[in-house]
């Protein structure tokens, strides 16, 4: 098997090393991130629901940057979320706040019953930028 190119933002290798997994993956001009949720250096979610998405976002962003694209590269995402009809507009308050300018990536919400003590998480692919 090839080795896996894979990307860490800074400082969060230990947490990813402790969950098993990787960030993200660069494959044949595409970026695919691992689901990021609002948590802290430590791995504890952010208690408060704006903040959480906001630090799920910022953990993205963390990533896309550490392989050399940004949120404008994204072109697929998948949101998750643990009781979406309660909230929904809570998350959506801020989620504009990173989409940037229209047109935006293509979108999946999906709703389920539990994210491991997160209530938000988003996972996306993006197109790596010629050169990267």
């Amino acid at each position: 098997m090839a080795t896996r190119d894979v990307v860490f933002p800074a400082g969060r290798q230990a947490l990813y090393a402790r969950n098993r997994y990787s960030p993200a993956i660069r494959s044949n001009g595409f970026l695919f991130v691992s689901g990021q949720v609002g948590s802290r250096e430590d791995g504890s979610p952010e208690p408060q629901l704006e903040a959480q998405v906001r630090q799920a976002f910022d953990n993205l962003n963390a990533i896309l940057e550490a392989a050399g694209a940004s949120f404008a590269d994204v072109v697929d995402v998948t949101v998750f979320m643990v009781d979406p009809a309660a909230k929904f507009e809570a998350i959506w308050k801020v989620v504009p706040q990173y989409w940037g300018q229209a047109p935006h990536p293509t979108l999946t919400a999906v709703g389920v019953t539990w994210l491991y003590g997160f209530d938000f998480e988003i996972k996306v692919i993006a197109k790596l930028p010629q050169g990267t």
